[in-house]
């Protein structure tokens, strides 16, 4: 059965919101239970229990994080996700403010399968010394 784009686009607020609770557990619910998530194509995190403990670790470095969508363009079961984060870093207590994206594969469940993307880590490491 097809996924509609209005589907995706609900999967996709409900997303955001669940990032936005600082939440791994919230975030990886959205996930497959053997999802592969890859951020700049690193090392794949797999499962759903990987992506929520890989997301915890993120929201202590990132405390009061908040994420929000910027586009979004689908198609049958593809879609990619536009993002932008904001927050203080916790050890220097600089505001970043990152953009990046996710191509997403979804199930017939809508769950996400597989989730590879990226943002520019030199951009962000840059803005973890030095802030926006």
């Amino acid at each position: 059965m097809p996924i509609s784009k209005e589907q995706i686009r609900k999967i996709a607020d409900g997303y955001t919101e669940a990032w936005c609770s600082r939440s791994g557990e919230k975030v990886a619910s959205f996930f497959s239970e053997n999802a592969t998530s890859i951020i700049n194509k690193g090392e794949p995190t797999i499962g759903r229990a990987a992506i929520a403990e890989a997301m915890g670790a993120f929201f202590v470095e990132v405390p009061d994080l908040v994420l929000y969508m910027d586009d979004l363009r689908c198609g049958g079961n593809l879609a990619i996700y536009f993002w932008t984060l904001e927050g203080t870093h916790s050890e220097t207590g600089k505001f970043i403010r990152i953009p990046g994206w996710q191509n997403w594969v979804l199930a017939d469940d809508l769950l996400i399968t597989e989730a590879d993307g990226g943002y520019d880590a030199d951009e962000y490491d840059r803005q973890v010394q030095e802030g926006v």
